[in-house]
């Protein structure tokens, strides 16, 4: 299963959720001796928080990732002080930290338009310098998007989110209910016999039409985007949101929560996801596994019984399907594990990609 999620990962393109960038301030302009000209500074380089972006689309619209701001103008006889260089702006979307390699924070981007200056352009030539100018500040920074978890849970209203998340970690999320059970994000804490932790987010339960802003829509989705891996949760009976609306197998909501994500942003697709199929404990529940199974196997065999706007046009594969219920706790322990090696496989990956990175910058440094 491990293997197919990575042609799936390949053929959709990752979910970006760091960069590492080259930034370089402008280099000032040259004063001009006879007349004491003093020369322009260099442009600076910000980065600045703007709706509708994406890190992805940063990566794939400069491959290259370096951005440098312009030069100062040089002083002359006609303009004795020279202009100051154009500022370059690297746009990014908002909920950024901007850090050095090192992790040092140079500013958080929490609000459209807020802005951090992260080159300084050179000096332009004065007396004191001889009339030399200098060049302007030049580092890798690196674009962290603000996580809220490692694993958002994902799942229609009254999955079982909640309470699966309370069998799992430290988290006591208010459960009732009614479909709405949880209004805003509750991060949970899985904790393993070595120590380590890994932070588990129910997000506001999602309903057909979000892409659209209905229910949660955008703020729910939004909180999608902020965790490193999905975690897929789906009453293994179905449900049906209330009596005037259709009710929908456990196949039938995988399908519809796999479309809602690929119509608000087709980028969520390619998150490493997994598949807990909940309430394992009611009747005739194993059947039902076997069937949800060989329909996930199969996906193209089962499409012709769900209306045309469900079928997603690019099916999510998971990396593991496991049966639970958070009730009773059975395969719960199995679940962390699976958790926290889905986890472990992908920071190793991201090491390796920013060694390679490095490798890279280097190479090109000694050319």
């Amino acid at each position: 299963m491990v293997h197919l999620c990575r042609i799936c990962l390949r053929k959709y393109g990752n979910f970006v959720d760091n960069l590492r960038l080259y930034v370089r301030g402008g280099t000032g302009g040259m004063g001009l001796p006879r007349l004491g000209g003093q020369g322009g500074k260099g442009g600076n380089v910000w980065v600045v928080a703007t709706k509708n972006m994406t890190l992805k689309g940063i990566k794939d619209k400069y491959p290259q990732k370096r951005f440098a701001a312009d030069a100062g103008a040089n002083s002359s006889v006609r303009s004795i002080k020279g202009e100051k260089g154009k500022d370059r702006e690297i746009l990014v979307p908002v909920g950024i930290t901007v850090t050095t390699d090192d992790g040092s924070v140079l500013g958080e981007l929490n609000a459209e338009g807020d802005r951090v200056l992260v080159a300084k352009g050179g000096r332009g030539g004065v007396l004191s310098s001889a009339f030399l100018p200098s060049k302007g500040q030049s580092r890798p920074i690196r674009l962290d998007l603000k996580l809220i978890a490692d694993m958002g849970l994902l799942g229609f209203p009254n999955a079982g989110k909640s309470s699966l998340l309370t069998a799992l970690s430290n988290a006591t999320p208010e459960i009732a209910s009614y479909p709405f059970t949880t209004l805003r994000p509750q991060i949970g804490k899985l904790l393993y016999e070595d120590h380590m932790q890994i932070s588990v987010a129910d997000l506001p339960g999602l309903i057909e039409g979000a892409h659209m802003n209905k229910g949660m829509g955008h703020k729910f989705l939004k909180h999608v985007e902020r965790t490193k891996q999905l975690l897929f949760v789906v009453d293994i009976c179905g449900f049906q949101l209330a009596s005037k609306t259709p009710f929908r197998s456990a196949f039938e909501a995988v399908q519809l929560l796999n479309k809602e994500l690929e119509l608000y942003k087709e980028e969520l697709l390619s998150k490493p996801a997994l598949l807990v199929v909940n309430k394992m404990d009611l009747p005739d529940a194993e059947n039902k596994l076997e069937e949800l199974r060989e329909q996930l196997l199969n996906p193209l065999d089962f499409l012709h019984t769900l209306p045309d706007n469900m079928i997603p046009k690019n099916h999510i594969v998971f990396r593991h399907v496991v049966p639970v219920s958070a009730a009773t706790g059975f395969g719960v322990d199995s679940l962390k594990s699976f958790i926290r090696e889905s986890l472990e496989e992908e920071a190793s990956k991201a090491t390796e990609e920013m060694r390679q990175e490095r490798l890279q910058l280097l190479r090109g440094t000694s050319q």
